[in-house]
Parts: structure tokens; sequence; C-alpha cells
């Protein structure tokens, strides 16, 4: 007699990674998720599935999709960039660099004018994060994507936009950034990094280890939530079948 094979009801590290990404559009109503990434982008179709319902999803091109990647309206450039100026939009973006403060840099490593590595390039990160929420996803935490200060800022932090004033400051808000520590967040007087939540298994001192720059730390760490097993069965069985989290995030 043979029995049916369960999911294992054990998280991995990057379904933790994914759980943390979709509590980032936990409570943002109707607005347009724009996720660069794997992790993310599974985080936005899960939390559609469950927690928002009401989360607006991309193909990002023209159409507007369900979680399993249908069809369901149609979303010209036009309508596409009302959203984005008027703060509809939650994007969760990459860094090669980010400070304390959350500015974040995709374009060059060196002096700017010289680089010694060139990049991306600034592409829309000062829109994004002047215009919307922006998050960012960073699936290797360290000290050379956490530095005290960025070669060039792309994407703009909290002291940028504070010197830019009112018109910088109107929309600019960074809900958090994921990495496959932790958690990490600006809910201090200063809007400086702090360490909000820890993935299990991670301790406060390897996350500090891996940041060029000291974070607020506060005296009980929480962890990241685990996952339901209904979640768990919708990342595995039914939005990353193929277990593309896995090969962005491996356990340390």
């Amino acid at each position: 007699m043979t029995t049916k094979a369960t999911t294992p009801r054990t998280a991995t590290r990057a379904e933790h990674c994914v759980i943390a990404c979709a509590e980032a559009w936990r409570d943002n109503g109707e607005v347009l998720a724009s996720p660069m990434g794997a992790i993310p982008a599974i985080g936005a179709r899960l939390a559609k599935r469950t927690f928002s319902p009401d989360l607006l999803l991309t193909d990002g091109e023209a159409l507007l999709v369900g979680p399993d990647g249908a069809p369901e309206g149609w979303l010209p450039y036009r309508q596409h960039l009302a959203m984005v100026t008027g703060g509809r939009r939650h994007v969760m973006m990459g860094a090669s660099q980010i400070d304390r403060f959350g500015n974040q840099n995709i374009s060059c490593i060196g002096d700017w004018r010289q680089p010694a590595r060139q990049l991306l390039g600034v592409r829309g990160a000062p829109v994004n994060t002047l215009n919307n929420p922006t998050s960012y996803w960073i699936p290797r935490h360290s000290t050379r994507v956490f530095v005290d200060r960025v070669d060039m800022v792309s994407g703009v932090g909290y002291d940028s936009a504070a010197a830019a004033g009112p018109s910088a400051t109107r929309y600019h808000r960074i809900p958090r950034v994921v990495t496959d520590l932790g958690v990490l967040d600006f809910d201090t007087p200063d809007h400086s990094m702090r360490l909000a939540a820890l993935h299990p298994g991670v301790t406060a001192s390897q996350v500090q280890e891996a940041t060029g720059f000291v974070l607020t730390v506060p005296t009980d760490v929480p962890y990241t939530r685990e996952p339901s097993a209904e979640e768990l069965r919708l990342i595995r069985e039914v939005i990353d079948p193929e277990g593309l989290r896995d090969r962005e995030v491996r356990a340390r």
C-alpha cells in the first residue's frame, strides 16, 4: 500500500523571503504592484491571491493581469503614468548599492565621470522613488551592497528627498528593504535604516556584520512570520512550481 506524499510544512529561506516581499503590499488597496525579480513577483502574486485581493498586477507592457497571468484589463501607457505620478503604484526594485537613508545606486561603481564599473544606469529610479512608494529586494545581503554612501544616487533616499523639499517628499516613501537575511525599514526619528525582522535562523549580529554602516537594532527583533499551509501550497504548487525562488536565494 502506498501513501500520497505531502508537502513539507517547513518553509525554506526563499519562502520566508517571498512572505516578506508579499507583506510589503499588505493593506495597499487598489494600487499597481511593480515587482522586479522572481521572489518579489511571486510575493506580489501571493499577496493578490490571499490578503490583498485589490492589488493590480501588470504584464509589464499594456495589460492588467490576474495572479495566474491571465489578462484582466487594459492599462495604456498614459494611464500607467497617471498612476505613477499620483502615488498609486508600489514598486519593489533591486539595488547594487543602498545606504543608511535608502539612497539606491544601480548606475555605476566609482566616480560617475570615470566609473570602475558601468551598471544599468539611473533608468526610472528617480521617478519611482519620488512619485510612489518604493521598496527594495536584495537577494544577497553584503557590505558591497549596504554601503555608508552610494557612489551615485539613482533612487532617492530620505535625506536626499528632505534636502530637495516638499515637491520631493510628497509621495516619497520606502516601506521596506527585504534581503536574504531579513527585513529592514526606516522607522527611526531620522529615517535611517533599522532592522525590522530576521528570517528564521539568522541573528542580528549576522545582519550587522553584512552591513557597511551601523543599523538601528531594537532590543527584541521579531522573526519573519511563517507562511500558512495554504500559502506554502500556493507558492509551491500554483505560483512557482518550477522553483525559481530557490535559484534566487540559497541558504547560507
